[in-house]
């Protein structure tokens, strides 16, 4: 089976599904409005210019995923799903994975967002798997720290080889579309 491969945000989506979690954060009252969104601002400028220090961004991003109970997060997610991520969906997007899914392909999401905020996008895009990073949970709750290898430029390809090890996939005839300098191979900023 053929594989197509997809970079989430401004690639599937018409922005940037991290920066927009973070945003509604602020909007929402649930941090600091004026710290986080300066913040959140830097590490998204950083990763547009390819100087995004990944450890330090996930010690801001998945620290609010800490103080708030796994209810009240799906909650939060509904809504953010609702007012942020379909405004984003790109009819463009959508005629493509149809596309590939009559064509018989595989549809994978790769990205370096974490699968608290990317797993339901990737469910309402109807792919068949997602590779995100994955944050840290112990005894249902989220601690904040990272689960394993970042999803993010040479962690993407790590998670990747691992992913194809696991299903038996490989990736002759598959197809990679992305958006960011940070999925180039050999980039450096």
């Amino acid at each position: 089976m053929r594989l197509a491969i997809f970079d989430l945000d401004n690639t599937l989506l018409n922005g940037d599904s991290d920066h927009a979690w973070g945003e509604f954060l602020c909007d929402e009252g649930l941090v600091d409005r004026e710290a986080y969104r300066e913040a959140n601002d830097r590490f998204y400028q950083h990763y547009q210019q390819g100087t995004l220090d990944i450890e330090e961004f996930l010690g801001f991003a998945l620290h609010p995923l800490t103080r708030f109970s796994r209810e009240h997060l799906q909650q939060l997610h509904d809504r953010f799903m609702q007012e942020r991520i379909e405004p984003m969906m790109l009819p463009a997007a959508k005629a493509l994975l149809d596309q590939h899914r009559q064509a018989g392909d595989f549809l994978l999401i790769i990205t370096a967002t974490n699968s608290f905020i990317t797993a339901p996008i990737a469910r309402r895009l109807g792919v068949d798997d997602l590779l995100a990073t994955e944050p840290q949970e112990i005894n249902g709750e989220y601690t904040g720290h990272v689960a394993g290898t970042p999803c993010f430029r040479e962690g993407k390809v790590v998670r990747l080889q691992a992913w194809l090890e696991q299903t038996c996939n490989s990736l002759k005839g598959s197809y990679f579309y992305s958006d960011s300098c940070n999925d180039l191979p050999y980039w450096k900023p």
